[in-house]
């Protein structure tokens, strides 16, 4: 028999090819007459476009087509139709595209990029979240009342691209009580760049009347449908297929070079690639955006949430994009993790002058659970309570309703929480490794989700008795489609993980799907394949059974064959069942699809919101120690510890490494990368000489628990584990630097000079004059309301 696959540390079947530098993606394709693309981008952050003259670059040398917004006559946005391919009469950030260029060498196509004549009117910028709310500030979009609604529902008004908001209760009686304590908190975070291994890159062609594109993308289905709008054709009209992408971390769940190239392919008749430099990463990249948070809470002396109510801006640069969506996710993160009485909760996406941002890893899950924690350990200070006891008392567990109103299913949070005490209680505490530091420790909660969402998987039976798995998904490193999927699939029809072939995407032969993100998709695709599965082995009984002359009902697929119960030498072999499947019923295969089943919220509580409750929510604790060097600033972490929530672990060790790499993108995220943006809007860092990731001497190895039986309607009872390790790390850290310095953390990242800051008191606490003190002098008014 073979051994069971669920639940097995089985290798990843890429690991060997990656290792030595043998996959090929997308930046690494090339051809026989293949033209290279560039991008003639702004160099001012807020401009009117006077004049554009492509003629001095066309006739430069190999230069063989150039396109500029006469060619993509349309926009596009998740919500409201805001962003153009090309700057249109208006230039909105540093950085945005104005034309571009294919020749036969890529200097060639810089070269003429630099040539392209471009007038322009310098107009008043808001470079910051309070430029941009101040009430004389310039409106980014004066034309945002004409654009085209996607989504209604949101309120809008000037810079406010985007306005959710969360009421249940009565908050203003709760914050009125005589036996509360109020405690109030502002912090604010900055910008992550995802820095993938890979840049953004693509190949297209224009054969036949159709667009033909291969490129790095976590969503083959978007970028379809995002590029027929833009050059204004049908979504048939266009073919994406993605190979192997080198990591993507939310930055390629948008189109970006796509359109560039495909109308550059189609004026010039020959393919062209589009590859970002590093440069243009970083300038350019859907950085996690940053953001400025207000929360105030009333709770009593025994440490009940009666009340509590926040205000949230997110920075969303020039354009939209994906933040509208995000606003949706403070009900789930910052009004997350604890039972309140009452709460009210307002978020925001504003516009600014700067380069767009868009998802990334846990999106801003990451910076309210920073925000959440620290005044979770706020509130514990000023009410002299434990904070591991005041949070066993108020995390969220069986039948508790969230912000929105959704009722919880199980008891998840406090059993981690146990086992976090169970962990760090039986070794010994690292503070002896401070030697003379200052020494912190803190553990802390984090709520999440699964973005589950429309998927569809066709299994093919092939005569060699192995099958092929076809879909949409993508591999971006996660390993779901070379782990976890075959391993879903094989134990579904009795196979090995090595009998499933992964078919890449292609969107002209799989069915559709939401693309890879939010930890999704083993999940979503995982019940699809599953569902396939069902129907192939159904198949596959029925014709065993005309050659056993058995039952269907009485017989048994594993090990590559289908046995009669009870009689195990009556069998055929998988290969024997196809090969007559072939001259009777014909191939065998089967289709599987899965969407998200809608959790009901409380009605009437949430607006604005395109998610109102949580189909597959996701926990997390963590716990760290940190050294601070009080003479440098610098935060060494002692030791990390993570309990996470996983459902059922397909493959613990492929979760580990998720764990391991998630904890150390956000001990970046954390402690070193810090994106600034000066005067002019222009993002100071052009490269890893400027933006500190960490390194191999910042990283240390993870203790962690995979826990295992929460409610799940993933396949098996699995959940993503990609997204969430990141989720509480910025809050560990953060809650273990303040413990150690006894100074109250509410900015990050805690680079050295900002620790040093913390310490002098240098720079006092963020005080956020843009957001009102009264929550409901932030809202908009309702005649705001976006509508369709």
């Amino acid at each position: 028999m073979n051994k069971p696959v669920i639940g097995s540390d089985l290798p990843r079947r890429d690991a060997r090819d990656k290792l030595r530098g043998r996959t090929r993606y997308t930046i690494d394709r090339g051809g026989l007459g293949m033209l290279h693309a560039a991008v003639r981008r702004s160099d001012v952050a807020s401009a009117r476009i006077v004049r554009v003259d492509v003629e001095p670059a066309r006739r430069m040398p190999g230069v063989r087509a150039i396109v500029t917004a006469d060619d993509a006559p349309g926009r596009y946005g998740l919500t409201v139709a805001d962003h153009p391919l090309f700057a249109v009469d208006r230039i909105r950030f540093h950085g945005e595209p104005i034309a571009a260029v294919a020749a036969e060498t890529l200097a060639q196509a810089r070269a003429a990029a630099d040539a392209i004549v471009v007038e322009l009117e310098t107009l008043p910028a808001a470079i910051t979240m309070e430029q941009a709310l101040a009430p004389d500030a310039p409106e980014i979009h004066p034309d945002w009342r004409d654009y085209e609604v996607l989504f209604p529902g949101g309120r809008r008004s000037g810079n406010v691209a985007w306005e959710a908001t969360v009421e249940r209760g009565d908050t203003d009686a709760a914050f009125a009580r005589g036996d509360v304590t109020i405690v109030e908190s502002c912090f604010r975070s900055g910008r992550q760049n995802q820095t993938p291994l890979e840049p953004r890159a693509c190949v297209a062609s224009y054969e036949d009347g159709r667009f033909f594109i291969e490129t790095s993308t976590q969503v083959p289905w978007a970028v379809r449908d995002t590029t027929a709008r833009l050059l204004g054709v049908r979504p048939s009209d266009v073919r994406v297929t993605v190979p192997a992408v080198g990591g993507g971390f939310g930055l390629k769940f948008e189109f970006a070079v796509e359109p560039f190239a495909a109308l550059l392919a189609r004026a010039s008749g020959r393919p062209v690639r589009l590859a970002n430099t590093r440069r243009e990463e970083m300038q350019t990249a859907l950085c996690r955006e940053n953001a400025d948070i207000r929360i105030r809470s009333a709770v009593t002396r025994d440490g009940e949430i009666v009340g509590r109510e926040a205000v949230v801006l997110m920075d969303c640069g020039a354009y939209g994009g994906e933040q509208p969506f995000l606003t949706t996710m403070t009900a789930h993160t910052l009004g997350g993790n604890y039972r309140l009485g009452s709460v009210r909760l307002l978020s925001r996406a504003v516009y600014t002058n700067t380069a767009p941002t868009g998802a990334f890893r846990a999106c801003n899950g990451t910076y309210n659970t920073f925000a959440l924690e620290r005044h979770t350990d706020e509130i514990c200070a000023a009410i002299g309570m434990d904070p591991i006891a005041f949070r066993r008392r108020n995390v969220i567990g069986d039948k508790a309703l969230g912000s929105t109103g959704q009722v919880f299913e199980g008891d998840v949070l406090g059993p981690m929480l146990d086992r976090m005490e169970e962990m760090t209680a039986s070794r010994p505490s690292q503070q002896a490794r401070a030697d003379g530091r200052l020494y912190g420790r803190a553990t802390v909660v984090g709520t999440w989700f699964i973005f589950v969402g429309p998927s569809a998987a066709t299994v093919n039976l092939n005569p060699d008795g192995g099958v092929t798995l076809v879909t949409s998904g993508v591999e971006i490193g996660s390993g779901s489609m070379m782990q976890s999927l075959p391993q879903i699939v094989a134990d579904s029809l009795g196979l090995t993980p090595q009998d499933v072939t992964i078919r890449a995407a292609d969107t002209d032969a799989a069915g559709y799907d939401v693309g890879v993100g939010g930890g999704r998709q083993t999940v979503s695709l995982g019940v699809a394949s599953t569902n396939a599965c069902i129907e192939v082995k159904k198949k596959i009984l029925r014709v065993a059974s005309e050659m056993l002359e058995a039952d269907p009902a009485d017989l048994v697929l594993e090990d590559g064959h289908v046995s009669i119960v009870g009689v195990p030498e009556q069998r055929v072999s998988v290969p024997a069942v196809a090969a007559r499947a072939q001259v009777t019923t014909g191939p065998i295969s089967g289709s599987g699809a899965f969407t998200a089943p809608g959790t009901a919220a409380m009605p009437g509580c949430a607006a604005g919101h395109m998610l109102e409750a949580l189909d597959l929510p996701v926990f997390a604790v963590h716990d760290c120690e940190v050294a601070v060097d009080p003479a440098t600033g610098h935060v060494e972490v002692l030791s990390y510890t993570v309990v996470q929530d996983v459902g059922r672990a397909i493959n613990p060790r492929a979760i580990r490494g998720q764990i391991q790499g998630g904890v150390v993108q956000g001990l970046g995220y954390a402690l070193h990368e810090d994106v600034s943006i000066d005067a002019e809007g222009r993002i100071r860092q052009e490269g890893f000489e400027t933006y500190r990731v960490p390194l191999a001497q910042d990283v240390l190895a993870i203790d962690c628990h995979l826990h295992e039986g929460a409610p799940s309607i993933g396949p098996l009872g699995a959940k993503g584990a990609g997204e969430v390790p990141i989720l509480n790390v910025a809050a560990a850290v953060a809650c273990a630097v303040s413990n150690a310095t006894g100074k109250s953390v509410d900015t990050i990242p805690l680079t050295p000079p900002r620790v040093l800051d913390l310490l002098t008191g240098y720079d006092g606490p963020q005080e956020h004059h843009h957001i009102a003190k009264q929550w409901t002098d932030n809202c908009l008014p309702d005649d705001a309301v976006c509508v369709a």
